[in-house]
């Protein structure tokens, strides 16, 4: 898979570039290769599950973490475009409240890489958007915690007008930064 890699500003997100093919039947790319991963990023992440979801322009869904059982996760776009989003929310970290934000889109073919113990959110900013994401752990329902998308603490510069989005009964509910439970820095 040779990739390019680069962190992004907030320490242990990464943006992944695999190489690709392009020719005359299409294009051709390794979406993921542990070897060529560790090598670029540096680690070594033990992926135990895939995500697949399908939305609408304007849905948002985030921002998802799990606080006993946390994942790390390689997000992509098969089609369409998200303005995808990594939130530092460890505790004691330097970088507590920071967060990074990237389109990701089929054309690009980019990645991100989310560590444990960081929260995560996209908005579809195409008609209609794929995305699939690997996990380092298996989703807990009893773990699973959200932080309003509009937390004014974290004060993400969201693509879209603060009333346009399209929000789960979920994700609507979820609690400020300085309200919800948070994984301690390690």
């Amino acid at each position: 898979m040779k990739l390019d890699a680069y962190q992004s500003s907030l320490t242990g997100v990464w943006v992944v570039e695999p190489t690709f093919v392009d020719d005359s039947r299409g294009y051709f790319y390794e979406s993921y290769n542990e070897k060529d991963f560790e090598i670029g990023v540096g680690i070594k992440p033990n992926f135990v599950q895939d995500n697949h979801s399908k939305s609408s322009k304007n849905v948002l869904r985030g921002l998802h973490y799990q606080i006993y059982k946390p994942q790390g996760k390689l997000v992509r776009v098969i089609q369409g475009e998200i303005f995808d989003v990594a939130v530092d929310i460890r505790v004691g970290s330097p970088n507590f409240g920071s967060w990074f934000g990237i389109k990701l889109n089929e054309n690009n073919r980019k990645q991100l890489w989310i560590p444990p113990d960081f929260a995560h959110g996209f908005l579809v900013t195409s008609n209609e958007a794929q995305v699939v994401y690997k996990t380092t752990e298996f989703y807990d329902p009893e773990s699973e915690k959200t932080i309003i998308w509009n937390d004014d603490t974290i004060n993400i510069d969201w693509p879209t007008n603060k009333s346009d989005p399209i929000l789960s009964l979920k994700d609507s509910a979820g609690l400020s930064l300085n309200d919800a439970e948070l994984p301690k820095f390690q």
